[in-house]
């Protein structure tokens, strides 16, 4: 506990050639500090050995814990390429109880805007999707259900920027906006995109996308016999739940903080921060004037869920 006392113990691993990884200081009882150091070297090897030998001999106490496996995580906003892909489900894979299953048009209608979403690549614009009529008919159902509901449930912060949205992004009743302009439009406003994926991705690759203020967004839409019902996310999920929210400060912070605690985290903290997302990101409400408002994407595009929830 002198000054310099720190230097004279980093020096052994400038010595033995082993690097750094994480340090940490923190004041012990006996007015003492005490230190917390990850490296990175070999178990088994002679230089780790003497290393630790040489810190035993400085030390008043020194305790080895056990290796510590990060998984893989991405570093770059780049890396999200090799996530984007590693889909649950292909966006085309139906179960037989999908209004769509027995639809070869609209099972061949996913499998392109799947393929789209398999071909993007970091840095290259989000491809245009001339949207059929059937598409837009379906879009239209559930927007003009949904627009009285929102004005009356949603959230003050959402229902701030849906203007924005109109007004930037071409939200209407009449048209299913493009994710490119959308992108833009979030980039402008607090520094989120969004990421064409081709189906749902594990709790560990979605989250670690918001690390990189990145929404990985699907790019089809239920099927058009049943526009008021989808078994999985859709662009209406997308769109008209998540999109507007993260053109907000405070929630693009909030869901940022929560990908980057799950860059490298174990598979238990991964499925804790899985159900802080659920429980917020996608079914969150809060109270505004006295009253229930919704600010999580499953209520806001949902109609049911939405009136059933605050009313």
């Amino acid at each position: 506990d002198n000054p310099g006392a720190l230097h004279e113990i980093l020096k052994y691993f400038w010595k033995y050639d082993i690097n750094i990884t994480h340090i940490e200081s923190r004041p012990s009882k006996n007015d003492s500090f005490e230190f917390f150091v990850d490296f990175h070297a070999t178990p088994n090897a002679a230089t780790t050995a003497a290393l630790l030998d040489h810190l035993k001999k400085e030390s008043r106490r020194m305790l080895v814990l056990d290796a510590r496996n990060v998984p893989w995580f991405p570093r770059h906003v780049s890396d999200l390429d090799v996530v984007a892909n590693r889909i649950l489900d292909a966006g085309t894979d139906l179960e037989s109880d999908h209004p769509g299953f027995n639809d070869q048009v609209y099972r061949e209608r996913r499998l392109g805007l799947a393929e789209n979403a398999m071909n993007h690549r970091f840095g290259n614009p989000i491809p245009h999707i001339d949207y059929t009529a059937d598409e837009l008919a379906t879009w239209k159902a559930v927007y003009e259900r949904l627009e009285t509901l929102l004005s009356e449930h949603a959230c003050a912060e959402y229902l701030k920027i849906l203007p924005m949205m109109k007004q930037h992004c071409g939200y209407s009743a009449d048209n299913i906006p493009q994710q490119s302009d959308i992108s833009n439009f979030l980039q402008r406003t607090t520094g989120f995109q969004l990421r064409p994926v081709a189906g749902l991705l594990s709790s560990r690759d979605f989250l670690n996308g918001l690390a990189f203020r990145t929404f990985f967004c699907t790019q089809y839409i239920r099927h058009h016999s049943m526009p008021l019902y989808t078994p999985e996310p859709d662009i209406v999920h997308e769109l008209m739940g998540h999109a507007p929210m993260f053109a907000d400060p405070d929630f693009a912070d909030f869901s940022q903080e929560i990908g980057l605690a799950s860059l490298g985290a174990s598979d238990k903290d991964i499925e804790r921060l899985a159900r802080c997302y659920w429980h917020s990101v996608e079914f969150g409400a809060c109270r505004q004037d006295g009253q229930l408002k919704a600010y999580g994407a499953g209520l806001l595009s949902s109609f049911g869920e939405l009136e059933y929830s605050c009313a």
